[in-house]
């Protein structure tokens, strides 16, 4: 027996207004799925500028001239986000050469490239060729920077030093706060990569140290923080130069209108799981909760979607974090007072509400057990993220030539591979009408590692056709493919 879609709980959407006015009349939706087909990934960066300027405008209230935002590249490669990092003057941060190379290709350049993440011998040279910041992660991949440097560079490159970073990790575990990381160079290591950089000071400029954490804790934030001073520390004694400290990303989105409602949806989850209320998953999934003895234990294993805080918000609380080792000072009072530079990384919050996936219904129909299945040309991985449940509802926009019929209706969306796990939603998803063949459904604010970190060309179905939307006049949009070599047509202006 299907459930009622009043039993439902809605996880509506937050739509910035720009975004609200593109789905609230379909007839432009529909014009560009009728011209590049389904699915198609929407990348807005006029949103992407927006965010730039909220962080930019804390960041020189705050420390003014003693800043740097650096787009994290991994979150979304779409060259028109991209290039709208380097239009805006920031930095670029890249983790792989086919990120360096698509940096390149949109003008960026010295001193705006930052190299991250694990580097074999072809990312580290091809980092020295762009002149790039090497924010190295281990004391080996030092080593081995200094091998590519004596092997590749040419004898007049070899007098130039490389600029380094160095990626320090451990500092919240060694405090008891936090996991052991893969990333970075621990603790017991700090000591010698300062003599190390001090033995290669005429091949190296030591610019500063870096922490990436994969967490919100404040408590191991404050002891990554502290770390980097404790090194930085050392190096002044050491005779060096540091200037910067990179404090990485970690300012997130708000997805939901109503961040309350995920509280509301998790709670009759967890009351379908225990058979209190009615089953709100496909086959019994738990989103890896665990049902045992009429109550349900642990937490969901998904995105980070009940977050509440805006990006700029965050950004201020970082800034005015108690250091205890420096008398509970502030760390924008810290960093100021030393003359440092404050590098950020962000990801997420950059291209927050600056994405859309979009994707027609197929078919619909129903499951053995009375449930309604509605058919999208869209697969599961080309919209969630490492494969995790999105816990944000998707709108609906009904093709332009259908009625007004459908009452409302619960359904599942499945996807178009054929495999069993392939369902976009293995949660019920409550729509005012029941979708129909021909409608469009829009997953909002995809940009950020939805639309491209675990897509793949499985079963040979393609891709979705990425668009760079840009608004215009009197409420009207232009798009075309991005990058524009993608499509046959150079632009096209949907209707008002």
């Amino acid at each position: 027996m299907s459930t009622s879609p009043a039993a439902v709980p809605r996880l509506r959407p937050r739509l910035d207004p720009l975004v609200a006015d593109l789905l609230n009349r379909p007839d432009r939706l529909h014009h560009w799925l009728d011209t590049w087909g389904s699915p198609l990934n929407l990348v807005i960066p006029a949103l992407f500028e927006a965010n730039v300027d909220r962080l930019r405008a804390v960041l020189d209230r705050r420390l003014p001239g003693g800043a740097r935002l650096f787009y994290a590249h991994k979150a979304n490669p779409a060259p028109a986000l991209v290039g709208a990092a380097v239009a805006a003057g920031i930095g670029l941060d890249v983790a792989s050469p086919g990120e360096l190379a698509s940096a390149l290709a949109v003008g960026a350049g010295p001193p705006s490239l930052e190299g991250t993440g694990p580097k074999g011998q072809r990312f580290l040279t091809a980092l020295l060729d762009a002149g790039a910041v090497v924010n190295v992660d281990s004391v080996a991949e030092l080593d081995l920077l200094m091998r590519c440097r004596s092997t590749h560079c040419a004898p007049a490159g070899q007098g130039t030093p490389v600029p380094v970073l160095a990626r320090l990790s451990g500092a919240g575990s060694r405090a008891g706060a936090g996991p052991i990381s893969r990333f970075g160079i621990p603790p017991h290591q700090w000591p010698g990569l300062v003599d190390h950089l001090v033995a290669h000071r005429t091949a190296l400029e030591f610019l500063g140290v870096s922490f990436h954490l994969d967490t919100a804790d404040t408590g191991e934030r404050v002891a990554a923080v502290e770390g980097c001073l404790q090194v930085l520390e050392a190096a002044w004694r050491a005779g060096l130069d540091p200037r910067v400290i990179d404090v990485g990303g970690g300012l997130r989105q708000v997805f939901l209108d109503d961040p309350a409602s995920y509280a509301a949806y998790t709670s009759a989850l967890r009351l379908g799981l225990t058979g209190a209320g009615p089953a709100l998953t496909w086959n019994g999934n738990t989103f890896g909760y665990r049902a045992e003895g009429g109550s349900v234990r642990g937490v969901p294993v998904v995105h980070r979607y009940a977050n509440d805080e805006p990006a700029e918000r965050s950004l201020e609380r970082l800034l005015d974090l108690p250091l205890p080792a420096q008398g509970n000072r502030a760390l924008a009072d810290v960093v100021a007072d030393n003359l440092l530079e404050l590098w950020l990384e962000p990801g997420k919050a950059l291209v927050d509400q600056a994405g859309l996936t979009v994707a027609r219904v197929e078919l619909v129909t129903e499951a053995a057990d009375g449930s309604n299945l509605v058919l999208l040309d869209l697969s599961r991985d080309k919209v969630c993220p490492a494969d995790s449940e999105v816990f944000v509802d998707p709108v609906l926009v009904p093709h332009p030539g259908r009625g007004s019929g459908g009452g409302p209706a619960a359904v599942f969306l499945a996807g178009n591979l054929c495999l069993e796990r392939d369902m976009i939603t293995n949660r019920l998803v409550a729509f005012d009408r029941c979708p129909a063949p021909g409608d469009a459904v829009v997953f909002a604010n995809t940009a950020a590692y939805h639309m491209d970190l675990s897509a793949s060309d499985a079963l040979l179905q393609p891709r979705p056709r990425r668009l760079r939307v840009d608004p215009g006049s009197a409420g009207s949009f232009e798009a075309r493919p991005d990058p524009l070599e993608e499509g046959p047509c150079s632009t096209t202006t949907s209707p008002s």
